[in-house]
């Protein structure tokens, strides 16, 4: 069976870069009838916090990604330690002593001397005693994976064939000076464990996949089949890293994007397959092919959500939107009424009551003072409330056989006396809705 996981850091909110990586290994789950685990790799004591638990499992039941189980790594702690026992015990994991200003001094002589900054293995040669006398001084020792030197090679869902010289990567840091689990040694020991057949994550972590084939491995596993998204930039191919703050999940819920108008972009985003609506995440999950997306860096504006948003909201049903509307106090008689008139004239369902403001108490009129004269003289014509139908055209009518005004000089200011803005529903369909006569000039 095919078991996929999202693994993010309780360490703050979701953005639109972890949204694409859940959604895509969700979907490979969904579309093979297979399993989504939600797993929080909180194993950073210090950042981990649980408001950000409650915000991930929030962002994702809005999106409807709904995951099978839910995994901790910081209840795992043991299992880890157990792995690492036998890591040391085969002679996979090493202890070193250095500190970061040691380290940082080896690199920047390698890089000098036009070698690539690979650590050099020096804490192979400590023995027993000499780790003793480095622990006495007060140093603490971290734990390093012994990598195989050789290619490690695999095939992946995106990229292709991938082939690694493990000689140029530095034998990675799974275990801190202060015991805490790295993301490469826990994600390892999960996936192994949980059974885990495929992960898709972001191209920043190919070198850190080439280092869990060997760990898995290692372990007695079977590796994952991996497959590596490109980055996301802006929408002129600036770094998006930095601004990924400001494109929270949450963020963009509380500005009325619609969660099908984000599924449907990032679904398709970055792929050769255009982007359109989708009415459904089992649609989005029928047409999925992660074969379909590239390597190069894929752009991403938050403007594009803008127009499947509205189209969404344009798609609905009366029943999707009846008790929003009811909490706006609009009558029950009219409500379908006000709905059908107003889903054409929205870009997000939050501008609902604005426009019920509007036909509840009137509108402040706008009027330009070459046309005071003018409006006072409609106003005097404007039929009593109720409105219906064929009031606007009536009105309209009479002015313009008085006044002898036509087109948009016409139409114009009469619709910003009456509503205060100069765009909106067709005046027909609107004036039935207004509760309110303007005051007369």
């Amino acid at each position: 069976m095919t078991v996929t996981r999202f693994a993010p850091s309780p360490t703050g909110y979701l953005h639109i870069g972890n949204l694409r990586t859940a959604l895509f290994n969700y979907l490979i789950a969904r579309k093979t009838g297979g399993q989504f685990i939600l797993r929080l790799d909180d194993t950073d004591r210090e950042r981990s916090r649980p408001e950000y638990v409650d915000g991930i499992k929030t962002d994702l039941d809005w999106l409807g990604l709904h995951w099978d189980r839910v995994e901790r790594q910081s209840e795992r702690l043991d299992r880890y330690a157990a792995q690492a026992e036998a890591l040391r015990a085969a002679g996979r994991f090493y202890e070193c002593f250095e500190t970061p200003s040691e380290l940082d001094l080896k690199r920047k002589k390698q890089l000098n001397m036009g070698r690539p900054p690979v650590y050099d293995r020096a804490a192979l040669a400590l023995d027993a005693d000499a780790r003793d006398r480095l622990r006495a001084e007060g140093r603490q020792g971290y734990w390093r994976f012994r990598l195989d030197h050789e290619r490690i090679e695999w095939t992946d869902g995106i990229l292709g064939d991938l082939s690694i010289d493990a000689a140029s990567v530095s034998d990675p840091v799974l275990i801190r000076a202060d015991g805490q689990v790295l993301y490469t040694f826990a994600s390892s020991v999960d996936d192994m464990d949980m059974g885990i057949t495929h992960v898709v994550r972001g191209a920043d972590h190919v070198t850190n996949t080439a280092t869990q084939v060997q760990i898995i491995a290692a372990m007695g596993g079977t590796p994952p089949a991996f497959a590596h998204h490109s980055l996301l930039t802006g929408a002129q191919g600036e770094a998006l890293s930095k601004r990924l703050g400001t494109l929270s999940l949450r963020d963009l819920r509380a500005q009325g994007v619609e969660r099908m108008a984000l599924l449907s972009l990032m679904a398709r985003l970055g792929s050769s397959q255009p982007v359109v609506l989708a009415e459904s995440l089992d649609e989005i999950a029928a047409g999925f092919d992660l074969s379909q997306f590239g390597a190069a860096p894929t752009k991403f504006d938050a403007a594009d959500l803008w127009p499947l948003t509205r189209q969404h909201i344009q798609r609905l049903p009366f029943a999707a939107v009846a008790d929003r509307i009811a909490a706006l106090g609009v009558p029950q008689d009219i409500a379908p009424r006000f709905w059908d008139v107003m889903r054409e004239n929205i870009d997000r369902l939050d501008d609902l009551a604005d426009w019920w403001a509007l036909c509840r108490d009137g509108a402040t009129p706008d009027i330009a003072t070459e046309d005071a004269a003018f409006v006072a003289q409609a106003l005097e014509m404007l039929p009593p409330r109720p409105w219906g139908p064929e009031t606007w055209k009536d009105w309209t009518g009479a002015v313009k056989t008085a006044t002898g005004r036509k087109g948009k000089a016409l139409f114009m200011p009469l619709r910003k006396a009456l509503t205060g803005r100069g765009h909106g529903p067709d005046m027909a369909d609107l004036m039935p809705l207004l509760q309110r006569a303007p005051a007369r000039q």
